[in-house]
């Protein structure tokens, strides 16, 4: 449909007018020719079923591509896998079998554990959502009363078969424990409904990735075209919402990388995971950081797409604008749209759209590279990817083969070459982080990729601590420095030279979708605890609860803090009080039942300990609980045996080995 001059112009005082109520983003790139409108705070998100009503050709195609089924409840049609009668998978590390089976629409996992032929443990938990298309996997997702955790069993579907998930193989099973948080879920889905205070406490739950990721929040658009207030988009821009297309190639890449940059992300000051929006720099909201290996040029992991694109000679060569006057200055520049029909899935784009976007720049008959190799050429169909972007094993995900985008002439690397030897870590989407972020990335390395001293070492080396207003500014990342390195007594020293009425009332105040201020309370408590120095560590455990009183983790240990300080009654009701919320935390079931031994409720403390034990057969503070209980009883053959089920399982347990001594006698 066109449009006449009055009714653009109509719309263009229709845009200013709104820029003078509710102000410009002022976070908006400076690469953009005007901000985009729904940029603002005060644009809502208004969800796909209403983008649907004017696009519903394009939602059509949309909802079979990854991103469309990228999240959704646990359904036989979400499913990919298959289910045998023999279905099942072994945990050599943990002892544990796992085994899915439906009843009827309900999925579940099957969690048991033999001893000889008899089962000597079972567990099963019900599956409330899946993750992932089925391109490459189907993951598994159990809520318990909105807080979500990841399950024990992952199918591949390229291979068809069924394993641990990533990261719970070699002896790190989390079994039914692994939180899924707001960092995980706003990229495998659209932005659900966090529970602010919480790790992992959800209120919705989106069924998938949806428009308004790409696109931006839709309120302003649909409010204007309700009103009749139109565009003609093949002439002028429409600044209600966002054309990813029509973006420069930088802030192009920032939509796709939000997702496809995978790594060791660090939020900016204040910022969360629901910050971003189509048509801002990413680096305004995250900086994302992967740690670079000589020797290693050939690996990357599943979501390394927009990192490894952009080493590719294709990809430097083209960024540049083909006529900066036009709607889409660089649709000649390689871009991930270049190949990649974000509304179309690609299990059903032709071969052919992937070869057309090469032969752009290398016309085949020209070409004297592909044409001196012919005879592949011809044996392979002209497929360019399958030379110049080989499908390999991704380094993260097990049993999982994707499209390496790093586009280059293949070569063979010997074995000498492949020796893996850490540079650095690498910020991927800005240039010139600032130390404080970098000293953040190594600590987050440390804690949840790599265990290396030397990532300690390096993060030690970007905080300034050479005055005392330098280490007041940086006591979060000097606390959670020492934190990670066990030492608390540094971790004392600092909190000392800071204050605590300055802590408490200038500096950790503050709640926030991550937690940081009340983390940094938890880590200065809980090396307090360490110190055995309780009646410290209790104000600052109770700021951190005080900021996020979802977090079971920190209540639990408040609550222990309480015991320690003899204050039982209290410590029962926040033991009660996590158990309301997620009723299978069998931590707090084990330290609600000691505290019930010593108001002499006997009965009721050993009906904690045996649940809780039914949910986590091999947690050591509750079965040295247990212990203490037998003894208690005077049953001291079973104290024994269950002491030497301890010692059997963990030889290095000296608690179980002290009390078996002291038994042996008796």
């Amino acid at each position: 449909m066109r449009f006449k001059c009055s009714d653009v112009f109509l719309f263009i005082l229709h845009v200013t007018i709104f820029q003078l109520l509710v102000g410009c983003n002022d976070s908006s790139p400076k690469t953009t020719p005007l901000p985009y409108l729904n940029l603002n705070d005060t644009v809502k998100y208004v969800g796909m079923n209403t983008c649907k009503q004017c696009h519903y050709n394009i939602y059509e195609t949309f909802i079979h591509t990854g991103m469309g089924q990228s999240f959704d409840t646990a359904s036989h049609q979400k499913s990919k896998s298959i289910i045998e009668s023999n279905t099942q998978i072994y945990d050599t590390y943990s002892n544990f079998y796992y085994k899915p089976f439906w009843e009827k629409d309900h999925l579940y996992i099957k969690e048991y554990r033999l001893n000889n032929e008899d089962t000597s443990h079972t567990r099963t938990e019900h599956v409330d959502y899946i993750v992932g298309s089925g391109q490459h996997t189907n993951s598994h997702i159990c809520s318990r009363n909105g807080y979500l955790y990841q399950m024990p069993m992952t199918f591949y579907t390229q291979k068809a078969e069924w394993d641990l998930p990533p990261g719970f193989e070699k002896g790190f099973n989390s079994r039914f424990e692994r939180k899924i948080g707001l960092e995980c879920m706003a990229c495998h889905n659209a932005y659900p409904g966090f529970v602010e205070g919480s790790e992992n406490k959800f209120y919705t739950i989106p069924d998938g990735i949806d428009c308004e990721r790409c696109h931006g929040p839709g309120g302003l658009h649909v409010k204007q075209k309700m009103e009749g207030s139109m565009v003609d988009t093949s002439q002028y821009m429409d600044y209600s919402i966002v054309n990813p297309g029509k973006l420069p190639i930088d802030l192009q890449f920032d939509v796709c990388q939000r997702c496809h940059l995978q790594g060791n992300a660090i939020l900016k000051e204040g910022k969360s995971f629901y910050d971003f929006k189509p048509g801002m720099k990413l680096s305004e909201v995250v900086d994302v950081f992967l740690p670079k290996y000589k020797g290693a040029e050939d690996e990357f992991i599943m979501a390394s797409h927009a990192d490894r694109l952009k080493m590719s000679q294709c990809f430097l060569k083209s960024f540049k604008p083909s006529d900066k006057g036009s709607l889409r200055p660089y649709k000649e520049s390689l871009t991930c749209v270049t190949c990649h029909n974000p509304h179309v899935s690609v299990k059903f784009t032709d071969k052919e759209v992937f070869n057309n976007a090469c032969k752009k720049c290398h016309s085949a008959p020209t070409h004297k590279e592909c044409a001196a190799e012919i005879t592949l050429r011809n044996k392979e169909l002209d497929n360019c990817v399958k030379c110049h972007m080989p499908k390999s094993n991704t380094i993260d995900i097990p049993h999982v083969i994707s499209t390496d985008h790093f586009i280059r002439i293949p070569v063979s690397i010997t074995e000498k070459e492949k020796v893996r030897q850490f540079i650095s870590l690498s910020c991927i989407n800005d240039p010139q982080p600032d130390n404080r972020t970098k000293a953040k990335a190594y600590l987050n390395q440390f804690e949840k990729f790599d265990s290396k001293p030397y990532l300690l070492d390096s993060a030690q080396r970007f905080i300034n601590t050479n005055s005392i207003d330098a280490i007041k500014e940086n006591i979060d990342v000097l606390v959670h420095l020492y934190f990670l390195k066990e030492d608390y007594n540094s971790i004392a020293s600092i909190v000392k030279q800071v204050e605590q009425d300055y802590l408490f009332k200038q500096k950790l105040i503050h709640s926030s979708y991550s937690n940081d201020d009340a983390w940094t309370c938890y880590r200065i408590g809980e090396a307090f605890n360490n110190l055995v120095n309780y009646e410290t560590a209790l104000p600052y455990l109770k700021q951190a609860i005080k900021l996020a009183p979802f977090n079971l983790e920190f209540l639990n240990k408040y609550a222990n803090t309480l015991m320690n300080l003899k204050q039982t009654d209290e410590a029962i009701l926040i033991y009660q009080n996590i158990l309301e919320e997620d009723e299978k935390y069998f931590q707090a079931m084990s330290n609600l039942g000691f505290a019930y031994v010593i108001q002499g409720k006997i009965d009721l403390a050993e009906n904690l300990y045996n649940k809780a034990i039914e949910l986590s057969p091999d947690y050591e503070p509750v079965l040295l609980n247990k212990v203490g209980l037998f003894i208690y009883k005077k049953q001291y053959d079973d104290a024994k045996k269950l002491l030497v089920q301890i010692i059997t399982k963990n030889p290095n347990n000296t608690k179980a080995k002290e009390i078996l001594e002291q038994l042996k006698n008796i």
